[in-house]
């Protein structure tokens, strides 16, 4: 990757983990339905400019009905649950977390499209869900949370992965800007009901709005357009390596901003859920064989 290349994959970090602590301020305020309703709608009247200058709307249209579900399962209901673990779990935790996703698409993946898992690939699922074993254990034995709002978190991650099969399954002719505008704008359909009855009893804050703008226009309107601009620049494989920089700016946010604090266990695991997201998607293979390269070519 160019130097333009990995601004751009810390940038998206840095937003992406930015995401977790926006939540933590707006949702109190806004409620969960209100502020995933507003998030929904400003990303997509972000996005739809770029769509409309690709010519490419007319296929959000097309194929509306898997759009729709997937911004169900990848939307409304992950960004729902996020929202309601982000009234108890701190930005760092939820970060981390969230990391869990890839591991859910290879299961899903596995089960539903027949893909392979390896022997690697399944001790990396193993260590990961070890490590949110002793996030849990550490949250709940401490009586810090109940186990509901890790659920709720792990339920979101788990629909990320089922919607990266669905795509792959049923979208693969179609863009990912569509895809993304779409499923925006159908999750904003899906939750409007939702939304409307359970308005906040009194107007938010500045600060609530401030980051609930943040949230809609940086962290996802923004940060979709840069994700797309990677995956198109230097191909999926190395787009999503910004997974493993995610926790890091979460917690580091949260820390900062928040005056969060992490406790060791936490971190611990953390480290165990990012290594084994490594070892399920074949990062770490792939970053043996550059290294490799790199000693016989003489490249860094």
């Amino acid at each position: 990757m160019g130097i333009k290349h990995i601004v751009a994959l810390i940038v998206l970090a840095a937003i992406w983990g930015g995401s977790f602590m926006f939540m933590r301020v707006a949702a109190p305020e806004f409620g969960i339905y209100a502020l995933v309703e507003f998030r929904t709608v400003l990303a997509t009247l972000v996005l739809l400019p770029f769509l409309l200058a690709t010519g490419d709307w007319r296929n959000m249209f097309r194929d509306w009905k898997p759009i729709a579900l997937v911004g169900a399962i990848n939307t409304a209901i992950p960004f729902v649950l996020f929202n309601y673990g982000s009234l108890h779990l701190e930005a760092g935790v939820l970060a981390i977390l969230n990391a869990t996703a890839p591991m859910f698409g290879a299961l899903v993946a596995y089960f539903w499209l027949k893909d392979r898992l390896t022997p690697v690939a399944v001790g990396g699922l193993i260590l990961g869900f070890a490590g949110v074993a002793v996030i849990s254990q550490q949250k709940v034995g401490s009586g810090e949370v109940s186990f509901l709002p890790i659920l709720t978190v792990l339920i979101a991650t788990a629909c990320y992965g089922l919607a990266a099969s669905m795509i792959k399954k049923w979208l693969t002719t179609t863009r990912p800007l569509t895809i993304a505008t779409g499923s925006q704008l159908m999750a904003s359909v899906l939750l409007l009901p939702f939304a409307l009855t359970t308005l906040p009893d009194s107007m938010p804050s500045t600060t609530a709005w401030l980051n609930a703008t943040a949230l809609a226009v940086g962290g996802t309107g923004i940060a979709y357009i840069l994700y797309f601009y990677l995956i198109g620049s230097v191909g999926p494989a190395k787009a999503i390596t910004v997974a493993y920089l995610v926790p890091l700016f979460g917690i580091f946010w949260g820390l900062v901003f928040l005056n969060e604090t992490l406790s060791v266990q936490a971190i611990t695991g953390g480290i165990m859920i990012l290594t084994g997201v490594a070892l399920t998607t074949g990062a770490a293979g792939l970053l043996r064989q550059r290294h490799k390269r790199g000693k016989v070519t003489g490249t860094g």
